[in-house]
């Protein structure tokens, strides 16, 4: 593993307290359903404010090179000590049939980051681990797992961590999943992903305290921060309690913090951000001192 660099993004303490501000067509999506300009100097502008209010209390920020990075950079809104995750997954979204089907941007790799300033490299994936390898069809989950392999070696040739989001996807014509469905599939993912070694992963909640308790066993040596997935403040900080006290290092969230700041702008916006979304970074801080345990532990 490429171990001690994700210092970079995590506090003195080794938790991680990460805002999630990479958005891009979903900020998009957001800023249209709430009736508010979403052009591209929106998407830039809506980052900036996002950053310089809640950065100070974060660990590492989030960011994509797309519309954040650059424009966070010039406004001065990244403090200083705060490290920086780039996004570097491929903008567009390989399909087969309607699945997803994993794939590299040969632009956006380690080096890529890098140039951008990055302290550690983000991937994000959707993928299904169960996924059969039907005769005829493409081996989906294989390719997942061998671009989340090519990723790291990316990575580790780079001298930058990996951080691995997979997200557990639909397969075609399925129902929703029950809470305890998809907590076995999250689980099943991050445990044939962990097998990759990855710096740091990103994972979905996985149904229970007994579904993190299970993550974390499955991980081994691979730390693991819960992502937030739009939830609900009020739920996500239950969320993170519960996966804190049952093996996790931190979080890495963003729309359970900010999301209703895309139906206002101007004043409205700041006036929310700093004093409702501070409030809340602050108290998921307030959790780090107090339940979780450092990413050298679990790698260790």
């Amino acid at each position: 593993m490429n171990g001690s660099s994700l210092d970079a993004i995590a506090g003195s303490d080794g938790r991680f307290a990460v805002l999630a501000m990479d958005q891009r067509a979903t900020l998009r999506r957001m800023l249209v359903a709430a009736g508010q300009p979403s052009e591209d100097a929106e998407l830039s502008a809506f980052k900036v404010d996002i950053v310089r209010a809640l950065a100070p209390l974060s660990s590492g920020v989030l960011l994509d090179a797309d519309y954040g990075v650059g424009p966070v950079r010039a406004a001065g809104a990244m403090p200083a000590g705060v490290g920086l995750l780039v996004a570097a997954e491929p903008v567009e979204k390989d399909q087969w049939n309607g699945e997803p089907r994993a794939m590299i941007d040969p632009e956006r790799g380690a080096e890529y980051v890098v140039r951008n300033h990055g302290d550690a490299l983000k991937f994000l994936i959707q993928w299904r681990p169960d996924r059969p390898h039907r005769p005829g069809d493409p081996d989906l989950a294989g390719e997942a797992l061998g671009v989340i392999r090519a990723v790291v070696a990316d990575c580790r040739q780079a001298g930058i961590p990996s951080v691995v989001e997979p997200l557990v996807a639909r397969l075609p014509d399925e129902p929703p999943p029950s809470e305890g469905a998809m907590g076995e599939l999250v689980i099943s993912s991050a445990a044939q992903m962990a097998a990759e070694q990855p710096d740091l992963l990103k994972l979905e909640w996985p149904g229970s305290a007994e579904g993190c308790r299970r993550v974390t066993d499955a991980l081994g040596a691979v730390p693991w921060a819960l992502l937030s997935a739009g939830v609900g403040f009020d739920d996500f900080g239950e969320r993170v309690r519960i996966a804190l006290d049952n093996g996790a290092s931190g979080f890495i969230a963003g729309r359970a913090i900010w999301g209703e700041a895309v139906t206002l702008v101007g004043d409205a916006r700041l006036a929310f951000l700093e004093q409702t979304a501070v409030p809340r970074l602050a108290a998921l801080r307030d959790l780090l001192g107090e339940h979780g345990r450092s990413w050298r532990e679990a790698a260790a």
